[in-house]
């Protein structure tokens, strides 16, 4: 084990919430995550929904190799019907980016207002 090594993954927190539970948790394990499967994002690590019915919030935890990987995934998803339909069902709420993105990427996401924090100390 190493201390204080960056990794170079990234890690995506999305939050949002939705109106019906039934139809939403319908879409993410029958559509959405056999859509993202599909799309061969190699540094795809992790694609984890975890869902509050009681408040019809979810939180989406993405984990990728680096954010080179995240950049793929985002633009093989943005604009198809899987993405728009998701689009449809839940409202946007937050967006967490845990690692080092490029400049680029930070511009690309900007009307999201993400909280990007980057990597300094852990156990790895």
């Amino acid at each position: 084990m190493e201390l204080h090594k960056n990794s170079g993954e990234l890690r995506v927190v999305i939050d949002v919430s939705y109106t019906s539970a039934e139809e939403f948790i319908d879409f993410i394990e029958n559509e959405q995550c056999q859509f993202i499967d599909s799309l061969g994002v190699e540094g795809l690590k992790k694609f984890e929904w975890y869902v509050d019915e009681d408040t019809n919030t979810a939180t989406l935890v993405e984990v990728f190799d680096n954010a080179e990987s995240f950049g793929e995934l985002a633009t093989k998803a943005l604009g198809t019907p899987v993405n728009l339909k998701f689009r449809e069902l839940a409202k946007f709420e937050n967006m967490t980016i845990l690692g080092d993105v490029s400049e680029e990427m930070k511009n690309n996401l900007a009307a999201m207002e993400p909280k990007i924090k980057t990597f300094k100390a852990g156990l790895n």
